[in-house]
């Protein structure tokens, strides 16, 4: 009888570790379906698939890796902003400007629209979710057309709002999703 239970048990193990892969392929499989639906998918891939917490995650979970990845890039531009103020010397003031315009900017991503989008998802009011990933690309924008002349900051402008309108795209996903 002991016999038989671990030849079940060896078993059972087995079949666990053969459908492994199919599990992870589905799920590779529902970021790239999620992706397709958005306006940059080489970027929603990327971002997701590095991430390893996407590995098994729900299109919600999705969803916050975007908004994670959004703080994290608009965190990263904001720390270039300061730097670049902090060489003061060497900026004209209309550049000086524009570069203090775009920290309060970035500073109402941070401080501002991610914690209203984290609400939002933990709420399941994604009305207000994609309403803060559209105005956080809204901000990245309105930074990058401050400048006078060539904006030292064009890449990662472009890279906030674009990780914003991915995130905003897999909110509206959701927001369909549970829309009666």
């Amino acid at each position: 009888m002991k016999n038989l239970i671990v030849i079940i048990f060896a078993f059972l193990v087995c079949q666990a570790n053969a459908f492994r892969p199919i599990l992870l392929l589905g799920n590779q499989n529902l970021i790239e379906r999620t992706c397709k639906q958005t306006p940059f998918y080489d970027l929603c891939i990327w971002s997701l698939k590095s991430n390893p917490e996407s590995r098994d995650a729900s299109v919600k979970k999705l969803a916050q890796i975007m908004v994670d990845s959004l703080k994290t890039k608009a965190t990263e531009t904001l720390d270039l902003i300061d730097e670049l103020l902090q060489d003061g010397l060497a900026l004209d003031p209309e550049m000086q400007k524009a570069l203090t315009s775009c920290a309060e900017r970035y500073n109402v991503i941070i401080r501002g629209d991610v914690p209203e989008i984290n609400e939002a998802l933990k709420t399941g009011d994604y009305k207000f979710a994609v309403k803060g990933a559209n105005d956080a690309a809204i901000e990245a924008n309105s930074c990058e057309i401050e400048f006078p002349t060539k904006s030292p900051l064009t890449d990662m402008n472009k890279v906030v709002h674009d990780v914003s309108v991915v995130a905003a795209s897999i909110v509206k996903i959701i927001q369909t999703k549970f829309s009666f």
